[in-house]
């Protein structure tokens, strides 16, 4: 039987402290060959020393230990040896075997699975910011020291973008809401709690997150400049037909203040209706009726009173997969080395919740 995977009896593989946290060192890395070999050549360097005129020659046994002081904030400070893991995938074991001792943890996973570059991604960012949001909401204690540094140069990335670009303020103002709570609490209690780090770190953490809300808070839309056909020009079906594509109440609430004719569209009744029969059951529906002044059912605070009681569905346009066969979480487009006859078969769509439950023991 062939043995897949590398061999227990190797020596292991070698790590290096970056600026995000621990990376495995590549050997194909140039930016970090050319470092080492720089530090190779100081530490086999002869020494010279003045003593009474007379110079005396250290080995380099005796300079050891200064060597890899050296190489530590070398690889500290240069920015340009960072390096990445090549496999952007994970396997999830949640047991010691004989192959295998430990198990994988939340902190780990962050790290592996490459979210600093999924946030520039379009269609992973809004999945990114919610697992953000459970993370900061009941998981950041459990990440590593490591973890919790890369997670909030994660969001960092994530609150440049919003700046920059205007995406989605929303979803940021809602992630650094809970994840101030969160730290405020955390801090209060220091002591009853575990908190990885300096408690002067997470006071300076929060600080940050105080001035990202505040520039957010001041974030101003960008008026696009277009001489052709815009929104406002296109026939009232096809604006109608938009709306019902959205499946958040609050993105048909803010293109409704967009225009006049788009608000009258916003507010129609059916609409409401059918993203209250999209996210609830009919059962749902019973138990927390509204009814306007006229006596029909208001749709749309029946999904805002629904919505506090019962998740709703969750849209993301690529998410993390699962492999059954494998017990790998990986990204799609990246692939995972499958042994399965079929791998198709054996994918599985991972929700940002899914993924907070796969690493809960």
């Amino acid at each position: 039987m062939p043995f897949l995977g590398q061999d227990w009896r190797s020596p292991g593989w070698r790590w290096v402290k970056t600026a995000d946290g621990w990376k495995r060192c590549e050997p194909f890395s140039p930016a970090l060959e050319d470092g080492n070999s720089q530090l190779s050549d100081i530490s086999h360097t002869v020494i010279l020393a003045d003593d009474d005129d007379d110079e005396e020659i250290y080995r380099t046994e005796d300079c050891e230990f200064a060597t890899k002081k050296r190489k530590k904030d070398h690889c500290r400070n240069n920015t340009n040896s960072q390096c990445f893991y090549r496999e952007k995938w994970i396997y999830v074991h949640k047991e010691s075997t004989r192959e295998r001792h430990g198990y994988c943890t939340l902190g780990e996973a962050f790290n592996r699975l490459d979210f600093s570059s999924a946030v520039q991604d379009i269609r992973r960012f809004n999945y990114v910011v919610k697992l953000l949001q459970l993370i900061a909401k009941s998981q950041l204690t459990s990440l590593s020291g490591a973890a919790q540094k890369n997670y909030f140069n994660i969001l960092d990335k994530i609150v440049r973008k919003v700046l920059e670009d205007q995406y989605n303020p929303r979803l940021i103002k809602d992630l650094l809401q809970d994840l101030s709570s969160t730290l405020c609490i955390l801090i209060r209690g220091v002591g009853k709690s575990v908190l990885v780090g300096n408690i002067n770190i997470w006071i300076c953490r929060l600080e940050t997150i105080l001035v990202w809300q505040q520039q957010l808070k001041n974030l101003q839309m960008n008026k696009q400049v277009n001489n052709g056909l815009t929104l406002s020009d296109l026939p009232l079906h096809m604006l109608n037909n938009i709306l019902y594509r959205f499946s958040d109440g609050w993105d048909i609430i803010t293109l409704g203040q967009v225009t006049p004719t788009l608000y009258m569209l916003s507010e129609d009744r059916q609409l409401w209706k059918k993203l209250c029969q999209y996210h609830f059951a009919e059962k749902q529906f019973c138990r927390h009726l509204i009814l306007s002044e006229k006596g029909h059912i208001d749709w749309k605070l029946m999904y805002f009173a629904l919505q506090k009681y019962y998740p709703i569905k969750e849209q993301y346009g690529d998410t993390l997969h699962f492999c059954r066969h494998c017990s790998i979480l990986f990204w799609k487009d990246t692939g995972h080395p499958c042994t399965a006859s079929d791998p198709n078969t054996c994918l599985m769509p991972v929700s940002p919740q899914h993924f907070i439950d796969l690493f809960k023991f």
